[in-house]
């Protein structure tokens, strides 16, 4: 007996089971057909995400801590993103750039116009910096002037007894010839006078601030950055070196931090560079004792 009535207006089980079947395979060809448009107006055009790739970011030790912690807050928030950071001086910045080895070059100084013939650099600046002249926390003085600080980079002053200080012989410690702090000192303060051949050349800001901590009678120049309870920071020309006084430009022992590109910066580079200057890059750049440009 067929069990399958078919009453007016009503459908019967068996009508229903292959209702069913055939609208769950309509539905899921409908689905696929929706995915296949969609899979393909995502295609890959060929052009790589601004925030995954691997980029390379060289030179100034003085801009190297603060690129790293930027770097590091950027790759956090961008999984696909490798940014390798390091150091070697302004001067390994701009050979780095024009070589093409590095996608970023760092720099604590200006560019030279020697440095800029031939190339495309494209000049970011990202913040600026001061440079204290630094001494032993044991050491007396108080406060030297430019002129003070020249003659003893110069060897015309060589014990600071001759400042109001101890009998002590002043040791002169500075920074290599790759420096862009150095370059900046040479030109400032020295006039673009040569140091004397006396003074200790260090490759970086921690080994200057370290050797100076360690010697009672030492005088280093160093970041800003740099300056803690282990040295301390001389008065110059009656103001003290802080980032306030940066600001408002009564210290005038300052400079640009830069980053340079060859030609205008695409991809990772450009989205690495824009989170520098954004609001949130800049507080980083703040907090790390830097004078933000924004």
């Amino acid at each position: 007996m067929n069990n399958d009535v078919n009453l007016p207006g009503v459908i019967s089980m068996r009508s229903s089971k292959r209702f069913n079947k055939a609208g769950v395979t309509a539905i899921l060809a409908v689905a696929v057909l929706a995915l296949a448009v969609l899979t393909a107006g995502c295609v890959d055009t060929g052009t790589p995400s601004e925030t995954t790739g691997t980029i390379s970011v060289a030179g100034s030790t003085t801009v190297l801590p603060v690129a790293q912690t930027v770097a590091e807050v950027y790759m956090n928030n961008h999984a696909d993103a490798d940014i390798q950071i390091s150091g070697g001086g302004s001067g390994v910045g701009v050979t780095t750039i024009s070589s093409g080895t590095a996608d970023i070059g760092m720099l604590s100084r200006d560019l030279k116009s020697s440095e800029k013939e031939g190339h495309n650099f494209k000049e970011y600046i990202i913040g600026h910096d001061g440079i204290a002249i630094i001494a032993h926390p044991s050491n007396s003085v108080p406060a030297l002037t430019l002129a003070q600080v020249k003659d003893i980079y110069q060897g015309r002053i060589t014990n600071w007894k001759e400042v109001g200080g101890a009998d002590r012989q002043i040791v002169l410690v500075g920074r290599d010839s790759a420096s862009g702090t150095r370059e900046f000192f040479t030109e400032f303060v020295l006039q673009n006078e040569d140091a004397a051949k006396t003074m200790q050349e260090l490759n970086s800001n921690g080994a200057v601030q370290q050797s100076v901590a360690q010697t009672p009678g030492a005088i280093g120049y160093v970041s800003l950055e740099y300056v803690d309870s282990t040295v301390k920071a001389f008065v110059i020309d009656g103001v003290t070196p802080s980032v306030a006084t940066v600001i408002d430009g009564t210290y005038t022992i300052n400079r640009p931090l830069l980053m340079i590109t060859n030609g205008e910066p695409t991809g990772l580079a450009k989205s690495y560079l824009d989170f520098i200057l954004s609001a949130e890059g800049q507080k980083i750049l703040s907090d790390n004792g830097f004078v933000p440009v924004a």
